[in-house]
Formats: structure tokens, sequence, C-alpha cells
């Protein structure tokens, strides 16, 4: 492994440190890895060790390259200079993405508390958005305006281009309310992004990875935060894909098992993964699927003899059709009929 310091702007004390892995030779068919930036909390007025290097050790050991950003901090440095840190220092890192082996486009951000929000903005309003966000006890809502003067309040930026999120907190932080949190888990849903939370029972702010080398355990630790780290290793697996037998650039990664976006609704195009409200109020599409529909009325059966095939497309209207199809054991060509969704534009 190499560790490497990087100063990528001209402001004192903004550095980069890259964490490294081999790829190829002793590690088979894997010629490049995913990686993760790490973005330290603080308050924006220092960056926690305990929230840095420890942290990028988890993700190394489960194969991830790992970065850790510090960034401006501090009563000089004003909000938007920590985003353009992390602007700075994601070109950086795909700038060197071929020499030091990384996919350019599977790179996460993991941060807390005030990174927390760094890394929030990095999901929503970046130029350089990450393929996920993993947010810990992170400032979310308007508390921002007690450390961060004109920042944005994350929640409310979030639309549908923002990165999956994976949300973790504890119940009892009296730092960072849970408030947080929940805003947070309610504005991805409105969205329709893909998220995951764990909100643990009890626990103090700031407990980082959850281990008794950064901070002892007390009555009011939860045993179960460590959970967190290798729970977030698997959310991001289900969401840029997880390593596999190949070697082509685009085999490194099997394919995500979990989408973006719960729902294709808002994609240029249909597909299975619309829901069936968005497709059978399109023309077009009902006419590609008249055969599926015809399967369909001969499969699902009226909650009562006075619904109409009609009232029950409109009970399951939120549904996904792949959704109904699977749960009625409807058997189509999945690919066909997908293939040919994809080519009805999404009006």
């Amino acid at each position: 492994m190499k560790i490497l310091e990087a100063a990528i702007n001209s402001r004192q004390d903004v550095s980069l440190t890259a964490y490294l892995q081999d790829a190829g030779k002793e590690f088979r068919n894997i010629t490049k890895r995913p990686a993760v930036l790490v973005i330290p909390g603080g308050g924006y007025q220092f960056c926690s060790d305990r929230e840095a290097d420890p942290v990028a050790f988890a993700y190394l050991k489960a194969g991830y390259h790992a970065f850790v950003l510090r960034y401006s901090v501090g009563d000089d440095h004003k909000w938007p200079e920590p985003l353009e840190d992390y602007e700075d220092a994601m070109e950086y890192i795909k700038n060197h993405a071929e020499k030091w082996n990384v996919l350019s486009d599977k790179i996460a951000v993991v941060g807390f508390s005030a990174g927390g929000h760094l890394a929030g903005a990095a999901a929503t309003i970046a130029k350089h958005k990450p393929a996920a966000a993993i947010l810990g006890y992170a400032v979310l809502n308007e508390v921002v305006d007690e450390i961060a003067e004109d920042a944005p309040i994350i929640a409310k930026q979030v639309e549908y281009d923002t990165a999956p999120c994976f949300l973790f907190a504890s119940r009892a932080d009296n730092v960072v309310p849970i408030k947080n949190t929940l805003d947070m888990a309610i504005s991805l849903d409105k969205a329709g992004i893909t998220f995951e939370s764990h909100i643990y029972a009890f626990g103090p702010h700031g407990f980082s990875v959850g281990d008794t080398a950064i901070q002892t355990r007390e009555s009011a630790f939860c045993e179960r935060i460590p959970n967190w780290v290798q729970d977030s290793v698997g959310f991001l697996k289900d969401v840029m894909g997880d390593f596999c037998v190949g070697t082509a650039e685009d085999k490194i990664l099997s394919k995500p098992k979990c989408k973006a976006h719960v729902t294709d609704d808002e994609s240029a195009w249909l597909s299975l993964d619309c829901t069936i409200g968005r497709i059978m109020g399109n023309p077009v599409a009902k006419k590609v699927l008249t055969d599926v529909i015809e399967e369909m009325k001969k499969t699902i059966i009226p909650f009562t003899p006075e619904m109409t095939f009609d009232d029950m497309m409109n009970c399951f209207s939120r549904m996904k059709l792949r959704d109904i199809l699977h749960e009625k054991s409807i058997e189509i060509n999945e690919e066909q009929i997908d293939a040919l969704l994809r080519e009805v534009p999404n009006i």
C-alpha cells in the first residue's frame, strides 16, 4: 500500500491523504478499485482525527482505496470554501485515477457531523457528485446556521440527481439532534432516492467507527453502533457493485443490485422499473404491453367482484411493474419487454 500526501490547492492546511492499495498481481482480477473520500467532522473549526484515518482503515479492509480530506476550517474560512476544497479533491483524484487504479465513477464520500454536512453538500449540489454518500450524525437541517454562515440546509437541497445515501446516528445525540437525520430521510424519500438509515437507541455524538481503541464505551454506548461500518460497506456494494471475476474495466465490479432511485418514474424513458401508474398513463406504453396486460388480466384477481382491472391498476399504481409481475408470477421475457419500454419516451 502507498500513502501519499497531496496539496490540492493553495489554501494552507488543506490536504488530501491517499491510501492506495495494490491492484493486479496477487490481487487476482482486481486491476482497479472503488474508493471512499473521508471527510472528518469538527464543527467547521477543526478536522477530527478520530473521524479521519480510523475510518479510512475500515474501508481499506473492505478493499477500497481511501482518501482523507482535511478541508478549510476556522473563522477565516467561510462557506463555500469547504465545498471548493471537496471539488478540488475529487478533481485531483479523478485526474490521477488511471495512475492510482481508481474506478473514477465509483467514489463514495463518508462524512461525520460538520463533515457530514459537507458530504451531504457533495451528494446534492456539488459539481463532482459522488457515487454514494455515507452521512454519520451529520448536520443536515437548520442547525447548520450555528456552525457555518450562509451554508446550505442539505435536507432542502435533495433533488432527483442526489446520490444514494446511507444515514446513521444516535437517538441520544445531544450535539446534532436526531431530527437532522430524520429530515434528510424524509427528503430522500420524497425525491425517490435510494437510502438506508440506522438510528441507534443510545450513544454519544462523535462515536466514529465505535471502536474502543478510539473511545472507551461506557454504559451509554450502544453495543450495535460499530455495525454501521459493515452495513455501510454492504450498502456501497449494493449501489456501486462488488468485486467480481473479470479483467476488463467494466467487469471489475458486478452490476449494482440496487438502483440510485426507487423507481424510474423520472427517467427520460420508461422501463419495467417505472410504476404501474406511470406506465398505464402512457398510451404508447399500453400498446407495447398489450400481451403483458392480457396476461395480467388473467392472473390478477380483483379484491371484490365490483372491481375492474383498471380499478386494480389504480390500487397498485405505486408499485413498479417489475414487482407486480414477480408477485403475481407472471412469466414474461423481462429483458425483451424492458428493452421495448426503453424506446417509449416518459411523458
